[in-house]
């Protein structure tokens, strides 16, 4: 990896490694992954899923425009939850672990 690319990949995932109790994440760019690490390590079939479920959620507009109708789109499971943000034609997916709390009995 040349230098130039490794200051790009750098630059795409900053900030994404020091989100609280994340255990992967994603950058995808047109279906491709650009960046990954952790849970998502090379994870291109859970980036092809994401890609087309946000590609679907754009298309459930109820306005007309040329921006995303929706910047974050949460996908919440039992003990961890896919958060994915666009920004740009990127996408970019942070698998993080969900503290599951026990319910109050009184």
């Amino acid at each position: 990896m040349t230098a130039a690319a490794i200051w790009r990949t750098t630059a795409l995932t900053q900030g994404l490694e020091r989100i609280p109790d994340q255990v992967g994440y994603l950058v995808i760019s047109d279906g491709a992954v650009l960046a990954s690490s952790g849970d998502l390590e090379n994870d291109e079939q859970t980036a092809a899923v994401l890609s087309e479920l946000v590609g679907t959620a754009c298309g459930l507009r109820l306005q007309r425009g040329h921006d995303p109708p929706f910047k974050r789109l949460s996908v919440v499971f039992g003990e961890h939850s896919l958060l994915v943000t666009i920004s740009g034609q990127k996408l970019f997916v942070v698998k993080r672990q969900n503290h599951v709390q026990e319910p109050v009995t009184v």
